[in-house]
C-alpha cells in the first residue's frame, strides 16, 4: 500500500500539470476568446505563479498586457496570434508555426520524421484526435493536450495503488518533454519573437518556457518519489 500523504502529493501534483497543460494547449490552438481573455485579466492563472521566476515573469506580462484591455483588444490579439502562430507573417522567409517538424528537418516543412514519431507514439498510447481536430499531430497544442492526458492517467493509476503503472506514464512525459517540446521551444520561440506585436503574446512565449523547464524538474522529482513507492 502507498503511502498516503505521498499519493495525494503526487496527485495534486499530476492534477495541477494537467491543468496548466491545458491552459497552454489553449493559448497555442487559436485565438482567444473574450470570457479567456477576461479570466486571464483577472488573475485566473495567478494560483500558477509560484511555479519559478520565468514562468511568473511571463504571465505577469499577460496579465499586465491585458489590465487596459478594451472592446478592441480580442481582435488585436487574434491579429497577432494569426500573424505570428497561424502563418500569415514571417521574418526572413520563415514561419513560426508551433509544429514540431518545422523546427526539427532541415527544410523546415511539415509532415517530417519528428511528425512520424510523435504519429506512432500517439497510437502507442490509445491517442486519436477527435474529429474537426484538423492540425498535423506534431502541433505544440497537441503535445500539450497529450501531456495532460498522460498526467490524468497517472493520477488513475496512482488512486488504483498503482505506482508502477504511474511512473510509465510519468517516464513517458518526461520522454515527451524533452524530445519532443523542448528540443524545438527554443527555435520557436526565438523566430515567434521576432513576429509578436504584443505584450501579452511575448508573456505567453516566456511563460510556456518557464512552465516547460519548471515541468522537467517536476517530473524529475515525480519519478523519484514514483521509484520509492
Amino acid at each position: 500500500m502507498m503511502e498516503t500523504q505521498t499519493c495525494a502529493g503526487l496527485v495534486s501534483a499530476l492534477e495541477g500539470r494537467a491543468a496548466f497543460y491545458d491552459v497552454v494547449a489553449a493559448l497555442y490552438y487559436k485565438p482567444l476568446a473574450q470570457e479567456q481573455i477576461d479570466r486571464i485579466a483577472e488573475g485566473g492563472l495567478a494560483a500558477f505563479a509560484g511555479a519559478g521566476e520565468l514562468m511568473a515573469e511571463g504571465l505577469h506580462d499577460m496579465e499586465r498586457a491585458l489590465s487596459k484591455r478594451h472592446s478592441g483588444t480580442r481582435q488585436e490579439l487574434a491579429v497577432d496570434f494569426t500573424g505570428a502562430f497561424a502563418g500569415t507573417s514571417s521574418w526572413k522567409g520563415r514561419y513560426a508555426t508551433p509544429y514540431e517538424s518545422v523546427f526539427t528537418s532541415e527544410e523546415g516543412l511539415l509532415f517530417q520524421d519528428s511528425y512520424h514519431e510523435v504519429y506512432r507514439l500517439y497510437r502507442q498510447n490509445s491517442v486519436r484526435k477527435s474529429p474537426g481536430y484538423d492540425f498535423p499531430d506534431d502541433h505544440l497544442s497537441y503535445l500539450c493536450e497529450f501531456q495532460a492526458l498522460l498526467a490524468r492517467r497517472a493520477v488513475r493509476s496512482l488512486e488504483a495503488n498503482d505506482a508502477e503503472c504511474a511512473l510509465e506514464q510519468v517516464r513517458l512525459s518526461q520522454h515527451v518533454l524533452h524530445d519532443h517540446i523542448l528540443s524545438w521551444f527554443d527555435d520557436f520561440e526565438e523566430l515567434a519573437l521576432h513576429l509578436v506585436k504584443t505584450r501579452f503574446y511575448r508573456g505567453v512565449l516566456k511563460m510556456s518556457k518557464g512552465f516547460f523547464l519548471f515541468d522537467a524538474e517536476v517530473l524529475a522529482d515525480m519519478a523519484e518519489e514514483l521509484e520509492r513507492l
